[in-house]
């Protein structure tokens, strides 16, 4: 037999054709044929098509899948297969099947409280549903699964974008914001608010002369022979000249010129001469 016509020669499983699309490369040469003796390890192709975060999503998931009501869960179906799950668990993850084997021995106790009969309560109400806890479970934990995929579709810095940094070269001629009239309305309102907060007083001093002030008292009580006290002061021109005005009148007084009188207490003060003018 030649090795043309020998069908276990080396060169039979190779293709006639020079030019044919290798289906793989092996240390750097092609393969056209996949080989007889390839071993692949059993755990090699297992294909994990749920995830589960913990036996309540595990139990909301078969629920949701098969339409359950979940006010009214069939406890016979969920637990079938619930425990089925659970053997495949215990199968690969010891520790991972404890939290599971907690809640396949709640399953079969609800299951088996729904077989007895239902006890009596007191004052004639209905008896409470062995699945009553388990509900509220499920339906707080659906509540916050929800949550948390809302949550997660929110964008967020680093997984959905990042931040552009972009550098802009500053041009050599500045270029300033434009102003508008309100804002330089209350600009000016802020300048005119500082101004009458500080201010300055100036105090001026005005030269009066007693002297000049007794002659104007003289001068008045020439002409009738008594003069009302208070007809003698000027008031409009200011408490400076009543108080000169006043002085000017004590040292008349003092000097004997002119002679202040009063009928009674509380009556009303005269001022006059002293002495008869010629």
């Amino acid at each position: 037999m030649t090795r043309a016509t020998d069908p276990q020669a080396p060169d039979a499983a190779m293709p006639q054709v020079v030019d044919q699309v290798a289906l793989a490369r092996l240390y750097g040469e092609p393969l056209f044929a996949l080989p007889q003796d390839l071993y692949i390890p059993p755990d090699a192709l297992e294909v994990f098509l749920e995830a589960f975060e913990g036996p309540l999503d595990l139990l909301l998931y078969l629920i949701r899948k098969q339409n359950f009501n979940i006010l009214d869960i069939p406890m016979v179906d969920v637990t079938r297969q619930y425990l089925g799950y659970v053997d495949e668990v215990r199968s690969r993850n010891l520790e991972l099947a404890a939290e599971y084997l907690l809640m396949a021995a709640m399953l079969i106790e609800i299951k088996s409280r729904m077989l007895l009969p239902p006890r009596r309560q007191e004052g004639g109400a209905e008896p409470e549903d062995p699945r009553a806890e388990l509900v509220r479970r499920l339906l707080e934990y659906e509540q916050i699964k929800l949550a948390a995929l809302r949550l997660n579709q929110v964008p967020q810095y680093g997984r959905d974008f990042i931040r552009a940094n972009v550098f802009i070269e500053q041009s050599l001629q500045p270029r300033f914001p434009d102003v508008d009239v309100a804002e330089l309305q209350q600009a000016w309102a802020h300048i005119l608010k500082r101004a009458k907060l500080v201010q300055h007083h100036r105090i001026t001093r005005e030269e009066l002369s007693v002297r000049e002030y007794m002659s104007h008292v003289l001068k008045a009580l020439q002409g009738p022979r008594f003069v009302p006290f208070e007809d003698l002061f000027q008031p409009e021109k200011g408490s400076t000249v009543l108080l000169v005005t006043f002085i000017a009148l004590l040292e008349l007084a003092k000097e004997t010129l002119i002679e202040i009188t009063q009928a009674e207490a509380f009556a009303p003060i005269y001022v006059r001469l002293a002495y008869t003018p010629v």
